[in-house]
């Protein structure tokens, strides 16, 4: 059983959201305030936190932001009415995992939900990772590079290790978007583009590791 907390103003989703949930068998807290909503993840052991863009108080990606500065380790799933790309990039600048356009279908939201608890409970038990000088410690989420802390988010650690297991196999986005994601984005794989950049950024000056494969997707060579 997971703990979930839902940060969305909006009572009939609200409702919805915590109606689907509890029917999966999981505690869930709710509010619709954003500053409350920090307060709760800050002062309770969460396995998932969906944020709603818009908030009274403080909005999503300012939740998401400051989850992100100390590494909460909570997957973070951010909703919105809105679908313009440059929204979703800015949410996962600033730590959110995942993303969900208004309006969607409790199968979809009960379908992530279960694809996160999943990869959870697949990496309960501890294991190191090396690929030349990077680091990786399954269990307690620690990443290093020449013994430098990398502070990734929870998709960019996966993502990393994903590449790990997979070291000098081509990996194409659609693959990374149903092993890490658990779902299809319907061509729209910008989601791992992203996440790809991002983790280059924090690998420099090593983000030659990671190679494009023109067309198809990743390799860590």
């Amino acid at each position: 059983m997971a703990r979930i907390l839902v940060v969305e103003d909006e009572q009939s989703i609200q409702k919805m959201l915590a109606y689907d949930i509890k029917e999966l068998g999981h505690d869930v807290d709710v509010t619709g305030n954003g500053n409350e909503g920090l307060e709760k993840a800050l002062n309770t052991s969460y396995d998932i936190i969906i944020l709603d863009l818009m908030l009274p108080g403080m909005s999503g990606l300012e939740i998401a932001q400051n989850l992100k500065k100390i590494n909460h380790p909570a997957h973070i799933l951010m909703l919105t009415a809105m679908n313009e790309e440059y929204q979703k990039i800015e949410g996962f600048e600033q730590g959110a995992d995942d993303y969900m356009t208004k309006p969607f279908s409790p199968r979809e939201l009960t379908a992530r939900i279960k694809a996160v608890l999943r990869r959870m409970h697949s990496a309960s038990s501890a294991e190191v990772l090396t690929h030349g000088r990077l680091k990786l410690n399954t269990l307690s989420y620690e990443a290093t590079i020449e013994d430098h802390p990398l502070n990734l988010t929870l998709k960019e650690f996966e993502l990393l290790q994903y590449l790990i297991r997979n070291k000098g196999v081509v990996v194409s986005r659609d693959q990374l978007l149903r092993k890490l994601w658990g779902y299809s984005y319907d061509g729209d794989t910008r989601v791992v583009d992203v996440h790809i950049f991002k983790l280059r950024e924090k690998i420099d000056p090593h983000a030659e590791l990671i190679k494009t494969v023109r067309g198809i997707g990743y390799k860590l060579v």
